[in-house]
């Protein structure tokens, strides 16, 4: 029989289980933009070890990682799946999904959603490593997927963006557009959001399919929406960011960067603050109530990924191969990330994505990459390896050509 002491010692370790639990879940990073309103901020810390590590997946990664319970979810361009463990940089395990892949994945309990260019909309078991349903459609797939508990939303390049059944792929609605969908909805209060090809930005009644409002831009609408109070902030390829009342559409503010935005915002209402970035190569602080510069960021190229926050820092890649974490508040630079050494770079479209004090990055050259976000440690890496040895050799080959010339001029 227990007593009330062992009866309150127990108690108390089950609430303890039940916070680590919680706390776990909290921090995962399970979808784009870490949450349902495409925020991208972590507010606390996991408890997992931060080391720093490289793994080669050997194809480039378009598609921006997922992360559930130390684990990372990692799709090559190509298709293959990697399970990396985020304390050490070892694979788990790895599956071909036969088909290329520049969506993210989105994870719900034990289930992984990706959708490919093959037109399909897969359902991945990633306890038992296998396809739980897949859903056709007539176009590729690049839209990242958007998940409520029992339906799953999508967009496709046919225009269309679908409701199916979470449990078993059955379509319940199909919302016809035009243009591609590519951008990743948000379904708030039985409202979608969703940018398109054909320059516009839709609101549509998720129950009756019947459109609330459509804006037009001066372009493309590539980018995802990201959603703070009643304010929808979305970019366009016309190099504007938008602001928007979620109720009838109307403009709050815009701001213009100067070139095109295939970037999502990222939005911090502690501070009123939204980040965007653009092909300008700049990242841009702006007031969240009138679109105020607040600062302005270069890194010499395109940045078509989208930002994270974690603390006091705000993280971003570029097309220049580089990564970087700065303050949020000032934008000044604490941690400059270059794995290519400048003769390897290769292009970082995958957002950053933060587990605890572990920065995640994939890049087009194949690699993933795991930071210390917390003592702003990077590894070194093989290109880093790669490039030192190249310069190595360099030395050497022009000191003996140096030194033949010498010799040769010496004989004459």
């Amino acid at each position: 029989m227990f007593n009330k002491k062992s009866s309150i010692i127990i108690i108390l370790i089950i609430l303890l289980a039940s916070i680590s639990t919680i706390n776990a879940a909290d921090n995962n990073w399970p979808m784009f933009q870490q949450n349902i309103f495409h925020n991208g901020f972590v507010e606390e810390t996991s408890n997992h070890i931060a080391n720093t590590w490289t793994y080669n997946i050997e194809s480039p990664i378009k598609s921006t990682p997922a992360i559930q319970d130390g684990i990372a979810y990692v799709i090559s361009s190509n298709g293959i799946l990697k399970a990396i463990n985020i304390e050490d940089g070892s694979c788990k395990w790895s599956d071909d999904l036969g088909t290329n892949i520049i969506a993210s994945p989105v994870i719900q309990d034990n289930i992984l959603y990706i959708g490919g260019e093959d037109g399909y909309m897969y359902a991945y078991n990633i306890d038992n490593q296998g396809v739980t349903w897949k859903f056709k459609t007539s176009k590729p797939i690049e839209s990242t997927a958007f998940l409520t508990n029992d339906s799953i939303y999508f967009g496709s390049n046919n225009g269309h963006v679908y409701k199916l059944n979470i449990d078993n792929g059955e379509k319940i609605k199909e919302y016809n557009l035009t243009g591609k969908i590519t951008s990743s909805p948000i379904i708030i209060n039985d409202t979608l959001y969703v940018g398109s090809t054909d320059n516009k930005i839709y609101s549509i009644n998720t129950e009756t399919g019947e459109q609330n409002w459509a804006y037009t831009t001066g372009d493309e609408v590539k980018s995802s929406p990201a959603i703070s109070n009643n304010t929808l902030i979305i970019g366009s390829s016309d190099g504007t960011l938008y602001a928007l009342n979620i109720t009838d559409g109307n403009i709050i503010w815009k701001f213009d960067t100067g070139n095109k935005i295939i970037s999502s915002p990222t939005i911090e209402e502690y501070n009123n603050n939204v980040y965007i970035g653009s092909d300008s190569g700049s990242l841009y602080c702006l007031d969240l109530r009138d679109g105020t510069l607040k600062w302005e960021y270069e890194t010499g190229n395109k940045i078509q990924s989208t930002p994270a926050i974690f603390d006091n820092n705000i993280v971003l890649t570029s097309n220049n191969g580089q990564a970087y974490i700065l303050n949020k508040f000032s934008g000044n630079e604490n941690l400059s990330f270059n794995p290519g050494s400048y003769l390897f770079n290769s292009p970082i479209t995958a957002s950053p994505v933060i587990y605890g004090e572990s920065l995640i990055i994939a890049g087009q050259d194949g690699y993933v990459y795991a930071l210390n976000d917390l003592k702003l440690e990077a590894p070194i890496t093989p290109l880093n390896l790669y490039t030192i040895i190249t310069l190595i050799v360099t030395i050497l080959l022009i000191a003996l050509g140096v030194k033949y010339i010498k010799t040769k001029t010496k004989n004459k």
